[in-house]
């Protein structure tokens, strides 16, 4: 595919490098003349200098004719400016890259609407989402950049004794909008079907409107999971991220941030954590926090030593698990010997979303769920698509296959057997590896 990567500072060079490998023809766009030539003469890319802000300097990096466009500067706003002219030329898929957390936050403006880009991506808000899966369940769906707040992904184990139990999913009087997305019995991930059961013990996954979903849980669940002690090193935007993820899964959760102007950012955004101001690097602050009692210590200070270190520190002082945030790929191997549990990468994270944009035909994104062949697609319904002639019941899907949601201009609903899907439309389906093909097909 044709690549057009506006920005080559680390994360632009990093990208083009990434995609370069995978055998798609990339341009890069950069104001720096010194990054121009380094680029050049390093990658097997073409790389232009110009501002990406300016029509004239997409139009000579040849957008027009690209399938891909990711603005990545080091500046949001021309990001979310080049992005939206480079889809008003043509491009087919539009991404940007934010770090502030306002641009993605749409109870004030919805940027990426207005602005008519496909995707907003922040590094930091990934990598924070990486972390949360790990600490709530690894395998669990997320859809925070395409449910656009309207719905919600809940994990649980079932834990209540119930008639629902054991009986076919066709005969539980479910709410046409909760869909039951997977279940994880044995350490094996299936999406759910409709002769399958739900036993004591399974995860399930739930898929709906978030008042709803909160009275489907009753039906299987316990009162609350186990409130976990969190504690936080670090309060940058992965750290903010991060915690605003758990304080809306009410765990107990600890922040410790040695600036302080940045603390009083802290405190006044998240709700529920509680902000200190302290430095994580020090062991007399981690046995002054009582580090030693929590059930998760995540360093992510912004420094791979210091995480790595502090996370040390935690687990000699009894911390249960450590996880941490580890770029350099030479560090990669020894983490685990050093006691960090789980490693995540900023980059790896990335990875995985410019991956899943390299797609054609319907598919606007495709991710697999870890430890298991379920792929989360995202399709476009084209104009004459056999999903768009027919209800959802009458689509031969392949059995397991789910169409768990459907955004229709800017509203988002979990669809019915009796809905049919219009051109124009957006769905987020689940499916086997093995069925992949059999569903985009039927989008085409």
């Amino acid at each position: 595919m044709r690549v057009l990567t506006l920005g080559g500072g680390t994360v632009g060079t990093w990208i083009a490098d990434l995609l370069c490998r995978y055998r798609h023809d990339v341009t890069v766009v950069d104001t720096d003349a010194e990054n121009v030539r380094r680029i050049n003469h390093d990658l097997d890319v073409r790389a232009i200098q110009g501002s990406a802000s300016q029509s004239s300097v997409l139009f000579q990096a040849g957008v027009m004719g690209c399938d891909v466009c990711l603005a990545v500067t080091g500046q949001d706003e021309v990001n979310m400016v080049a992005a939206s002219m480079a889809k008003a030329m043509g491009v087919r898929r539009s991404v940007a890259r934010v770090y502030t957390p306002v641009f993605r936050d749409l109870s004030t403006f919805d940027y990426q609407r207005h602005f008519g880009i496909d995707r907003l991506l922040s590094l930091e808000h990934l990598t924070a989402m990486e972390l949360a899966r790990a600490i709530r369940n690894p395998e669990s769906l997320t859809l925070e950049h395409f449910a656009r707040g309207q719905l919600e992904v809940a994990d649980f184990e079932v834990t209540r004794l119930s008639d629902s139990l054991n009986k076919p999913l066709k005969q539980l009087a479910m709410s046409q909008h909760v869909r039951l997305g997977t279940i994880r019995r044995d350490k094996k991930t299936w999406i759910a079907r409709a002769h399958d059961e739900i036993h004591l013990g399974d995860w399930v996954s739930l898929i709906g409107r978030p008042d709803e979903l909160q009275e489907f849980k009753k039906t299987f669940s316990l009162g609350r999971p186990k409130r976990q002690f969190i504690v936080i090193a670090g309060g940058g935007e992965t750290g903010y991220h991060l915690a605003k993820a758990l304080d809306a899964q009410r765990h107990k959760v600890l922040l410790l941030e040695s600036d302080s102007e940045r603390c009083d950012y802290l405190a006044t955004h998240l709700d529920r954590t509680t902000v200190v101001h302290a430095d994580a690097t020090r062991k007399l602050t981690l046995e002054e926090e009582r580090v030693s009692g929590c059930d998760y210590f995540v360093a992510c200070t912004g420094n791979d030593e210091n995480n790595i270190m502090s996370g040390i520190e935690a687990k000699s002082l009894g911390a249960q698990q450590i996880m941490a945030i580890v770029g350099r790929p030479d560090y990669a191997e020894i983490v685990g010997r050093l006691g960090i549990d789980i490693a995540v990468s900023e980059r790896d994270a990335m990875a995985r979303q410019i991956l899943g944009l390299m797609t054609e035909g319907p598919v606007l994104s495709q991710l697999q769920l870890p430890a298991s062949n379920i792929f989360v697609l995202e399709l476009e319904v084209l104009e004459g698509a056999q999903v768009s002639e027919s209800n959802l019941a009458e689509v031969p899907f392949p059995e397991g296959v789910l169409v768990a949601a459907v955004l229709q201009e800017d509203y988002v609903r979990v669809p019915t057997a009796a809905d049919s899907l219009q051109v124009g439309n957006t769905a987020l389906v689940l499916a086997p590896a093995a069925c992949v093909d059999q569903v985009v097909q039927a989008f085409k």
